[in-house]
């Protein structure tokens, strides 16, 4: 389970956007200032910092950069104002790997997160007897190499990384497809259909009634 440690003082913003994190199954802690933060930084350390610009105190600007003195690695997703060009350079000269301007849809800040967590994410993907090399983009069934189009390529790599966990429909279209297709999910049963197939037997790929799909461990 991903760690994410959320550093927002706008209450409003703040609980919404963690109770989401936490229904896409992050393990989620929440810092209201920078001090609080960069403790909470250094007793355990998170897969990935939301970190917003605009903070009492130590502002985002100052944690961004201690931040990156501290743990280099961690990825860093700075929160910044709607119309802040300048705020947002400014971030991305402190150390910021990405940025979110306020307001912002929530599906397009979790498909954020979700793609900087990939990022840090190992090359090589395993589950069952299926092996999936995301660098190479190429997957197996056992001995047996998988040829499949970049879509199937890139569903499989979801299902396995959430190998066990039953992936939503919706979670699947905005990542696999994109976060404002608008056309019919379809697409998303005959992509699977041709991926079981290409799977072969036993069935790896579960249907969840009403939610989505699972890749069974």
């Amino acid at each position: 389970m991903a760690r994410v440690l959320l550093v927002e003082d706008d209450h409003d913003i703040a609980e919404p956007l963690a109770q989401a994190l936490q229904r896409e199954g992050y393990d989620v802690v929440t810092a209201g200032d920078g001090e609080v933060a960069l403790s909470a930084l250094v007793d355990a350390p998170p897969d990935l910092l939301i970190l917003d610009i605009g903070l009492p105190g130590i502002d985002g600007l100052q944690v961004c950069r201690r931040v990156r003195e501290l743990r280099p690695l961690v990825p860093i997703l700075m929160l910044t104002a709607r119309d802040g060009e300048l705020e947002t350079i400014a971030g991305l000269d402190a150390g910021a790997d990405d940025y979110v301007a306020k307001p912002f849809g929530l599906s397009v800040l979790l498909a954020r997160v979700r793609a900087m967590l990939r990022r840090g994410a190992p090359a090589e993907l395993t589950a069952a007897d299926v092996r999936v090399d995301e660098s190479s983009r190429r997957a197996w069934r056992g001995e047996r190499e998988l040829d499949l189009s970049p879509k199937e390529f890139d569903l499989l790599a979801l299902l396995v990384r959430e190998a066990g966990n039953a992936v939503a429909r919706e979670r699947i279209m905005d990542e696999v497809w994109d976060v404002n297709w608008f056309g019919s999910t379809k697409t998303l049963d005959m992509h699977m259909s041709w991926l079981r197939r290409k799977l072969g037997e036993p069935p790896l790929i579960s249907t969840v009634r009403r939610i989505g799909f699972r890749f069974e461990r």
